[in-house]
C-alpha cells in the first residue's frame, strides 16, 4: 500500500510510484473502541475495538458498572467527569483506564448523549486508536508517557521539512474553511483549525474516528455514504448541510464538498472534506422566512394583547433570546418624530413577553423579560424614551453607556437586561402617525450580537404588529361609536299606549364586521291604534347605523300622516332611491348605497276592531300565536326590498283575538350556523307556543332556543300581545248634515262622559265636539259620524265625513269673525290631526285625562 503524500499538495517520490522491491505494509490499525453506558453507569454495549483496547470480552463487561474499567485512583476524576457532563450533549476528556492485564492506560474519550427507543438516556463513548494493535507493546502506551503519536495517521501528518511542505501545512491548517482528510477506511487522519473550532475538538481527539462517531447525526451518516461513493470512483460530491457548531447536530448554513485524493497512478487513497459556511446567505434566507411566517402569524385577531404576544412569539427564538412588548398607556399622535427625548417619563404596560428559557428546565429564570400586565415607567433619557422620540430603532451592546445608565436608574431595566445579555434592540411601534409602544429584543444565548439586518427585521416585524394593533384599536373605537349611535337611534323607552303589551330585544353582531342597521319601533297612532316597525339596513358599521336612523325617522314621519302600510312602504321606497342617488357619486360600496336592499315590516293594530293591517318589503313574515297556542306565519305578500323602485307593496289584513301574540324579527334570528332554516323555525315556534307570564320571558326563550353563540348578524326582536277596547269604552253617533245637530252632538258627548265618570273633561270635550262637527257640516259631506274613545289616560274625539278636504289651522286676523276654532282645539288638546281613508277623512283630537 503506497503511503499518502506527506503534506496536501506534495507529490510522492518516484520510488513510491514505480515498481520496486516489495515493502512491508504498515499494520492495519484496530477499529475505534466504542461502548454505551446508560444513565445508571451500566455498560450496555461493548465493541470489538473496546475488547482489543482493554482486553475484556463483552461477557465480562456488558451489564457491569462502567466504574470497574477506571483505574483504582480515578474514581474522583470519573465523578468529576460525570458532573461536568451533566446537562450537556457531548463531553470529551482524558480518563485513566485499567487494562484486563492490570496495565493503566490514559485515553482521550469522546462521549455523546443519545436517547434510546425508550425513555432511558445513555452515553455513546468513543476512544480513538492512537497505539499499535493488541499484542504489540508500543512506546508511550503505559501511563506516564505521552499518549498518541503512534502509527495511525503518522504518515499523513508528515514532517514538512521542505519549504513547499511547510507552506502546504500552513495552508491546510489556516484555511478559512473547514477541512479534513479521511482515509480509505473513512477514518479521520487530518483536521485543520477550522474543523477543530467548529467541532470544539482537537485533531488528536478526532484522529482515527469516523465522522458519525465524531458527530452522531443523520447528516454525518449521509456525508459518510457520499465519502464512500467518492472512494468507489463516484467523483466529487456536494451536500447542502454540514456539522453544526460544537458538534451538536447539522446546520443548513453550510456547503460541503467531498473530493477524492488520488496518487500519481490515479488510485483514490483518501477523501478530503471541505465545508464553507454560507452564513450571510443563510441568515438572509432565515430572515425572509421569518418575515413570511410573521405575515400569517401576527394580527390574527382584533385583540391588541394577542397581537403583541404574537410578535414576541415570532421573534423568539428566531431572532432574539427574549422579547418584551410594552404598549403606551396614552398613545402619542403626531407627524415627524422629535430628535430629542421627552422631558417627562413615559408610562407603558408590559403586554407580552417571551424568552427561550420559558420552555426549559430553567423557566424560573425567564423573568428577564418581565411579567405581562405590569406597569413600566421609562425615564426621560432612557434608550426607550429616546427611540420613541426619534421614531426609529437602535442597537445597544452590554457596555453601552446609555444602557448602563438606564439599568442603574431603573431596577426593572436591570432585571430585563440581566447579567448575561450582551446585545439589545429597542424598536418603537408606530403606525399611521401614532406611536403605540415599544418592542425590546435581547440576546444572551446567541453568541452573535445583533447587527443592522437584525434591526431591519425587527422593525419590519414590529411595524406589522403596530399596524394590526392600530387597526384593532380603530375598529374598537368605531365599533363603540357605532354601538353608541345605534343605541341612541333605537327607542330608549316604549311609549305609553293601551293597545299592546310589548317586549323587545336587540343583539349586535359578534363578528369583526361590526354593528348593522337593524331596528324596531313602536308608534302610537290616532284612534288608540299602534304601529309596529321592524327593519334591517344592508351592511354594517357606522354608515349602516346612520342610514337606519334616517329611515326610522322617515317611518315615524310617514306614520304621523296615518298612511296605510302599503302606501307608507311606497313612500319609504322613494326615499331610499333619493338617498342612493345622493350618495352614488361618493362611494361604490354596499354601505354607501343609501339603504338599497333594506327590508322592512310595518304593521298597524286597531284595538277597537281587533284588526291588524300589515305590509312588508322583502322582510321575513311575522309569527302569530292565538290564545289557544296555535302558531302560524301571517301570509303577507313579500314585496321587494326598499330601493328597487317601480314594484308595488300590498297590505294584508287579519283579525287577531284578544291575547294573541305577534313576533316581529330580523333575519339574523334565523341565520344561525349550527342548524338549517326548518330547524330554526321549529325552535322558534316551540318557544312562542309555550305559555309565559311575561313577554320578556318569551323573548328570552326565543333567543335561548335559537342561539348557541354570538350571532353573525344583528338581531332585532319585538313581541306584542294584543288587547281590545270593548264596546263600553267606545261610543259613536251618526249625525245629520244640519247646523242644528251641533247642540245634540254636545249633549251626546256630555252624557257619555258622565257615564264614564269623566265630568272634569266635559268643557274641553264640548268645545272640541262643537268645532269638529261644525267644520264637518260646513265644509264636508255626509255621512257624518261622531265617535268618543276612552282609554286609561286618554280621551279621543273623532268626527268623520265623506269629504277628502282636510282642515288647516291658521291665525285669524283682528277683524275676522271666524277661523279661531281649530286654534283653540290645538291649544286645549294634547294633539290633533286628520286621518284619510279610501273615501272621506277623520279629524281627531286627543286630550289627557287627569289621574283623578
Amino acid at each position: 500500500m503506497e503511503r499518502l503524500p506527506t503534506h496536501p499538495g506534495e507529490r510522492p517520490h518516484e520510488s513510491d510510484a514505480s515498481p520496486g522491491p516489495a515493502r512491508t505494509a504498515p499494520p492495519t490499525p484496530p477499529p475505534p473502541a466504542t461502548a454505551a453506558v446508560d444513565a445508571r453507569g451500566i455498560v450496555t454495549e461493548w465493541s470489538e475495538g473496546a475488547r482489543q483496547l482493554l482486553g475484556y470480552p463483552p461477557s465480562e463487561v456488558v451489564g457491569q458498572p462502567a466504574a470497574r474499567l477506571l483505574a483504582d485512583d480515578a474514581g474522583t476524576a470519573g465523578a468529576a467527569a460525570l458532573r461536568d457532563a451533566a446537562g450537556r450533549e457531548r463531553w470529551s476528556g482524558t480518563v485513566a483506564l485499567r487494562h484486563r492485564d492490570g496495565r493503566r492506560l490514559r485515553r482521550e474519550l469522546l462521549a455523546h448523549r443519545r436517547t434510546a427507543d425508550g425513555p432511558v438516556t445513555e452515553w455513546l463513548v468513543v476512544s480513538a486508536v492512537t497505539g499499535t494493535p493488541e499484542g504489540q507493546t508500543p512506546a508511550g502506551t503505559p501511563e506516564g508517557e505521552a499518549a498518541g503519536g503512534g502509527t495511525y495517521g503518522s504518515e499523513a501528518a508528515g514532517s514538512g521539512t521542505s519549504g513547499s511542505g511547510r507552506l502546504g501545512e500552513w495552508a491546510f491548517r489556516q484555511a478559512p474553511c473547514v477541512m479534513a482528510v479521511f482515509d480509505a477506511d473513512l477514518r479521520l487522519v487530518r483536521a485543520n483549525a477550522g474543523m477543530e473550532q467548529v467541532l470544539s475538538l482537537t485533531e488528536d481527539q478526532m484522529r482515527g474516528l469516523r465522522l458519525p462517531e465524531i458527530v452522531p447525526h443523520p447528516v454525518s451518516d449521509e456525508t459518510e455514504a457520499k465519502m464512500r461513493r467518492v472512494l468507489e470512483g463516484g467523483g466529487p460530491q456536494q451536500l447542502r448541510a454540514g456539522a453544526g457548531p460544537a458538534g451538536t447536530g447539522a446546520s443548513d448554513g453550510w456547503s460541503t464538498s467531498l473530493v477524492p485524493l488520488e496518487d500519481p497512478a490515479g488510485h483514490v487513497r483518501a477523501v478530503c472534506l471541505a465545508a464553507h459556511q454560507r452564513l450571510q446567505e443563510h441568515l438572509a434566507r432565515q430572515r425572509m422566512l421569518l418575515l413570511s411566517e410573521a405575515s400569517a402569524r401576527i394580527g390574527t385577531t382584533a385583540d391588541s394583547g394577542r397581537t403583541a404576544q404574537e410578535l414576541a412569539d415570532i421573534a423568539v427564538p428566531g431572532l432574539a433570546d427574549f422579547a418584551a412588548v410594552d404598549l403606551l398607556d396614552a398613545p402619542r399622535h403626531g407627524g415627524a418624530p422629535s430628535p430629542a427625548a421627552p422631558a417627562r417619563p413615559l408610562a407603558a404596560t408590559r403586554t407580552a413577553v417571551r424568552s427561550v428559557l420559558d420552555d426549559g428546565p430553567t423557566a424560573s429564570a425567564a423573568g428577564t423579560a418581565g411579567t405581562a400586565g405590569t406597569k413600566t415607567l421609562y425615564p426621560a433619557l432612557s434608550p426607550v424614551a429616546r427611540c420613541l422620540a426619534q421614531g426609529h430603532g437602535a442597537l445597544y451592546d452590554a457596555a453601552d453607556p446609555d444602557l448602563l445608565r438606564w439599568a442603574r436608574q431603573d431596577p426593572g431595566a436591570a432585571r430585563l437586561l440581566g447579567s448575561t445579555t450582551h446585545s439589545v434592540m429597542v424598536v418603537p411601534m408606530r403606525a399611521h402617525g401614532a406611536t403605540l409602544g415599544v418592542a425590546l429584543f435581547g440576546r444572551h444565548r446567541h453568541a452573535e450580537p445583533f447587527e443592522a439586518d437584525d434591526l431591519w427585521l425587527a422593525e419590519e416585524l414590529t411595524a406589522k404588529a403596530a399596524v394590526s394593533i392600530h387597526t384593532a384599536r380603530r375598529d374598537s373605537r368605531e365599533h363603540t361609536s357605532t354601538m353608541t349611535l345605534q343605541r341612541s337611534l333605537l327607542p330608549q323607552t316604549l311609549p305609553d299606549q293601551g293597545a299592546l303589551d310589548i317586549a323587545t330585544r336587540y343583539l349586535p353582531a359578534g363578528t369583526r364586521a361590526g354593528v348593522g342597521g337593524d331596528w324596531f319601533d313602536v308608534i302610537p297612532l290616532s284612534g288608540a291604534r299602534v304601529a309596529l316597525v321592524v327593519g334591517d339596513v344592508v351592511g354594517h358599521g357606522i354608515r349602516a347605523s346612520a342610514t337606519m336612523g334616517r329611515l326610522r325617522t322617515a317611518v315615524r314621519t310617514l306614520a304621523d300622516v296615518d298612511l296605510p302600510p302599503d302606501e307608507l312602504l311606497t313612500h319609504l321606497d322613494d326615499l331610499v332611491l333619493h338617498l342612493s342617488a345622493d350618495e352614488s357619486g361618493t362611494d361604490d360600496t354596499a354601505e354607501s348605497a343609501g339603504g338599497i336592499g333594506t327590508t322592512c315590516l310595518y304593521a298597524v293594530y286597531d284595538p277597537v276592531s281587533r284588526r291588524c293591517a300589515l305590509a312588508r318589503a322583502g322582510h321575513p313574515p311575522p309569527a302569530a300565536v292565538t290564545p289557544d297556542g296555535a302558531v302560524r306565519f301571517l301570509d303577507i305578500p313579500a314585496g321587494p326590498p326598499l330601493g328597487l323602485g317601480g314594484l308595488p307593496f300590498e297590505t294584508f289584513e287579519t283579525e287577531l283575538p284578544e291575547g294573541s301574540l305577534l313576533a316581529l324579527y330580523t333575519d339574523g334570528l334565523l341565520a344561525a350556523r349550527d342548524h338549517d332554516i326548518d330547524e330554526a323555525l321549529d325552535k322558534m315556534f316551540a318557544a312562542l307556543a309555550r305559555p309565559a307570564k311575561t313577554l320578556d320571558t318569551v323573548c328570552d326563550r326565543v333567543l335561548t332556543a335559537m342561539l348557541t353563540h354570538r350571532p353573525d348578524d344583528d338581531i332585532a326582536l319585538l313581541v306584542a300581545r294584543t288587547r281590545a277596547l270593548h264596546a263600553d269604552r267606545v261610543a259613536a253617533w251618526d249625525l245629520a248634515s244640519d247646523p242644528a245637530v251641533v247642540a245634540r252632538a254636545r249633549k251626546h258627548a256630555t252624557e257619555q262622559l258622565t257615564a264614564w265618570g269623566l265630568d272634569d273633561a266635559a268643557f274641553i270635550t264640548e268645545l272640541t265636539v262643537s268645532e269638529l262637527v261644525t267644520n264637518a257640516i260646513r265644509y264636508g259631506r255626509p255621512p257624518i259620524q261622531l265617535r268618543l274613545i276612552h282609554e286609561d289616560s286618554t280621551l279621543t274625539c273623532e268626527v268623520f265625513d265623506s269629504s277628502s278636504t282636510a282642515p288647516h289651522m291658521r291665525r285669524a286676523r283682528t277683524f275676522d269673525e271666524g277661523g279661531r276654532g281649530l286654534l283653540l282645539v290645538g291649544q286645549l288638546a294634547r294633539r290633533w290631526g286628520t286621518r284619510h281613508a279610501l273615501t272621506g277623512k277623520t279629524v281627531w283630537a286627543e286630550q289627557s285625562l287627569s289621574p283623578g
